[in-house]
């Protein structure tokens, strides 16, 4: 069949994806706080942007006018308003009430561990010693020096000999001063495995405890399996011995370093507030550390005054552009945000009255169909966010989940059934925990039926471990 080379016209649709839409698409999924960082940089270089509360004690006249003339006294008395961590203060400032000056950091563990040895015996050549030691434990206050080995007799012998190889000093030097320093506070500090560790904090009590220590040194994994009667057989003491002593540990800390270390509490800052008044939920934006942009009125003179083109007036002109482009995104993510969390308040209405029993089955199709948008925005604007609600504080993904059927024919959310089965859980006897099995005929008494593998499912994706650990005997 022969061929030929030819043109024909082809229509078809495509989604272009304009600079403004890409900026308004990245501005929608943004969090509260990754926005105001997105938003200072942007002021940072964009010289048309202004923040209008910063702006608002400054006169257009100060702006425009040459350096020579400006007004100093209005410029140093805005300058004055401005946090105190930007102003240079001299060694001699006498100002008892500077903020600076409350401030000191937090103390880390390595801080403690050379405070310590300042304080305490060594000879030079042991603080040497002590100080490598000290530079080589982790976060969790552990010594880490070489690679775990199977046999953790190997281990410890291993990481005396590289301690000795780096310092220059002998083993046995190695040996005394790591036993110093495994002395110091918290418990257990300096330690080179979970075993050491937990040996170091038993041995400071004032009663040495045979059965304590073999429990340690011998049976840590069998206690973690909760294998009590194993461990009573091969010790050939009594059931109740050996819960005695799995109480006891459980006490000791096994991670003695996190007390300073550089982890913080990490509270959740709200996007969005809905507060009831009388019988209407109110809606509120969290836009508290947000800057409010506006258009600097000097530039905003510079480009329609009647000078003939300049490269410095194409620039502004550009950057004028680009200005109008985040603030007009920033009031489409906002209003888009409302619109959303209004629609999820109308749709969820009944669990806010109610609680969680009355959370319905929802999907992003929902709320998209509801404001007439697509279901990608709705995802965009539940990516990452939280909202604070009479209820509580939730992401805004928890108010959506798939349904499932009861027998009576109605539906309920996948989250209303992993509430119901953490229930079930949190009240049954932890000596005999139910199975998922169990679990399912649970639910399956008020009308929710359900295989064994979906609780496994529900309760691993809340992370429940299986009965065979959760059993306790105390």
């Amino acid at each position: 069949m022969p061929q030929r080379l030819g043109q024909e016209i082809k229509l078809s649709q495509q989604l272009i994806l304009t600079p403004q839409l890409q900026l308004a698409i990245k501005l929608l999924q943004l969090p509260r706080l990754e926005l105001a960082d997105f938003l200072k940089k942007e002021l940072e270089s964009n010289p048309v942007l202004d923040d209008e509360e910063e702006s608002s004690c400054e006169s257009d006249k100060e702006s425009e006018t040459d350096i020579e003339d400006m007004d100093w006294e209005a410029y140093t008395e805005s300058y004055s308003n401005r946090p105190q961590e930007f102003a240079f203060r001299g060694d001699n400032e006498s100002d008892g009430n500077l903020i600076e000056k409350t401030l000191t950091n937090k103390t880390t563990l390595t801080d403690y561990l050379m405070w310590q040895l300042r304080m305490s015996d060594f000879t030079p050549k042991q603080k040497d010693i002590a100080a490598f030691l000290i530079g080589n434990i982790d976060e969790d206050g552990y010594l880490r020096v070489v690679e775990d080995y199977a046999d953790d007799a190997t281990y410890l012998e291993e990481s005396l000999r590289e301690i000795s190889r780096s310092t220059g000093a002998l083993v046995t030097d190695v040996d005394e001063v790591l036993k110093k320093v495994q002395q110091f506070d918290p418990p257990g500090v300096a330690a080179r495995s979970l075993k050491e560790c937990l040996l170091i904090q038993v041995r400071l009590y004032p009663v040495r405890d045979a059965i304590l220590e073999a429990v340690i040194s011998n049976h840590l994994e069998d206690l973690e399996k909760r294998k009590y009667k194993v461990i009573a057989s091969v010790l050939k003491i009594p059931l109740e011995s050996i819960i005695d002593v799995a109480k006891v540990i459980g006490t000791l800390n096994p991670r003695p370093g996190r007390a300073y270390g550089s982890e913080e509490v990490h509270f959740v800052v709200p996007d969005v507030y809905i507060h009831k008044v009388g019988d209407e939920y109110v809606i509120t934006l969290n836009e508290d550390g947000l800057p409010k942009l506006r258009i600097s009125p000097y530039y905003k003179r510079l480009v329609t005054n009647n000078d003939e083109a300049s490269d410095a007036k194409v620039y502004v002109k550009e950057r004028l552009r680009a200005a109008m482009w985040i603030i007009k995104s920033i009031h489409q993510r906002q209003r888009t945000i409302y619109n959303v969390i209004e629609s999820i308040v109308k749709l969820q209405r009944k669990f806010l009255d109610r609680g969680i029993e009355h959370l319905r089955p929802m999907v992003l199709r929902d709320v998209a169909e509801d404001i007439g948008v697509h279901e990608s925005t709705v995802s965009r604007v539940t990516a990452n966010k939280y909202v604070y609600t009479p209820r509580g504080i939730f992401e805004l993904r928890y108010f959506f989940s798939t349904s499932i059927s009861k027998t009576d024919g109605t539906d309920v959310s996948a989250d209303l059934i992993k509430e119901k089965i953490k229930k079930i859980i949190l009240n049954e006897d932890y000596r005999r925990p139910l199975s998922d099995e169990k679990i399912a005929e649970t639910i399956k008494n008020i009308g929710i039926v359900l295989a064994r593998r979906t609780v496994a499912k529900y309760r691993e994706s809340m992370g429940i471990p299986p009965s065979s650990k959760r059993k306790r005997y105390f």
